[in-house]
């Protein structure tokens, strides 16, 4: 007798993209449902156990929903699904797929920082001639906290410009691209490295707050910080007065302990602060379903899923 495959509900903003790209699964014969908020969805279940979704949405409504056994994240990051505190179904998230975008966000600003853009484009609003010669990512180091998929791309990226790469991990294990990686309890000795950081580390227990006040006080003064992981990483208040008392050379920060940013925030008038809206990469719907085409062949047959989740450690 032919089974039938198990239905899907996909629950993202932009889930109307999704069946397009998913088109070879229906014409199989799989059933995709879709929704595009939390309220929609619980309209729309009918007991599927497979969801594709973004994690803030499906976090909602996962309570809700007992019968679902597996989730495909359409995000990097799954922190909402992990409050949830329902372990009982597989997760998986998606790699692979945002080192390209990171790794140009990264050189955009270390080499705008390098080249002086903002400085020249202040003194051009004022007609101000400002013939300051540029700097050079030539020799420079750069740590870079994180050295899964994304980081790895972005020091292999780095590699091209003749940058020394280091790298901070919970382990310290060696990776491809560094040369060479800190495990967690080698922090200060880390941070006192890099002109540049770079902040891809994920939102888990053990990463709250790793760059304080006193992680500023070990950086180099001339130190620019990028921060494209999590927000929880960065103490907000620390860093804004490390910035004010010229510790640190500067800082781009993509991601936050609250967004949107609120508007009475500090960080939007700390000194040498660029504020950008979680920006640095985007879930592509072609890219998450190519990651689900696989894993839900996989799943199928009873194979191990790709990039599992481990709930404990959050990643």
């Amino acid at each position: 007798m032919k089974v039938n495959p198990p239905p899907v509900l996909i629950l993202t903003f932009d889930s109307r993209d999704y069946p397009d790209c998913l088109r070879d699964l229906s014409e199989e014969g799989v059933e995709f449902t879709i929704a595009d908020t939390p309220e929609t969805a619980c309209e729309r279940y009918r007991g599927q156990e497979i969801i594709i979704g973004q994690p803030d949405l499906v976090a909602a409504v996962l309570n809700d929903m007992p019968r679902v056994r597996w989730v495909q994240s359409s995000w990097a990051g799954v922190t909402p699904l992990l409050k949830t505190g329902r372990t009982d179904y597989l997760l998986t998230g998606v790699k692979g797929i945002f080192g390209q975008q990171m790794a140009e966000y990264v050189l955009a600003y270390l080499l705008a920082n390098e080249l002086k853009v903002f400085e020249r484009m202040r003194h051009q609003v004022n007609r101000n001639w400002w013939p300051t010669l540029s700097g050079s990512l030539q020799g420079k180091s750069v740590g870079i906290m994180g050295t899964g998929s994304i980081g790895a791309y972005i020091a292999r990226a780095l590699g091209h410009f003749g940058v020394r790469v280091t790298g901070f991990s919970r382990g310290g294990a060696p990776a491809e691209g560094f040369e060479r990686v800190y495990p967690a309890h080698q922090l200060h000795a880390f941070l006192a490295e890099p002109d540049y950081l770079v902040c891809v580390l994920p939102d888990t227990p053990g990463t709250r707050h790793l760059l304080d006040a006193e992680a500023f006080c070990k950086m180099k003064n001339q130190c620019c910080l990028v921060n494209i992981g999590r927000g929880n990483v960065v103490n907000e208040l620390d860093l804004v007065q490390a910035l004010e008392a010229g510790e640190l050379g500067g800082a781009v920060l993509d991601v936050f302990q609250q967004e949107p940013l609120p508007r009475e925030s500090a960080l939007w008038s700390a000194p040498g602060l660029v504020v950008t809206g979680h920006v640095a990469a985007k879930s592509r719907p072609e890219d998450v379903a190519e990651i689900f085409r696989e894993n839900y062949r996989r799943y199928r047959t009873g194979e191990p899923l790709r990039y599992l989740i481990d709930f404990e450690q959050g990643y």
